[in-house]
């Protein structure tokens, strides 16, 4: 085996690694942006309901 193809078999292993990474990162990116607009939705209709069950059992 030359040293180019064992050049080429690292830079093809680098390429597969990097590619892994990105779709790991996109994947991730993807659940933080749900998570971070369902957070703030969650925590209203919480504060919703918490004061509706309050005002109904005061009135």
């Amino acid at each position: 085996m030359s040293m180019n193809d064992m050049a080429d078999q690292n830079v093809n292993l680098s390429d597969e690694k990097l590619r892994a990474e990105i779709t790991k990162m996109i994947a991730e990116t993807g659940q933080v942006k749900m998570q971070t607009l369902l957070a703030p939705f969650l925590a209203a209709a919480g504060v919703i309901g918490a004061t509706a069950a309050v005002v109904k059992l005061f009135f």
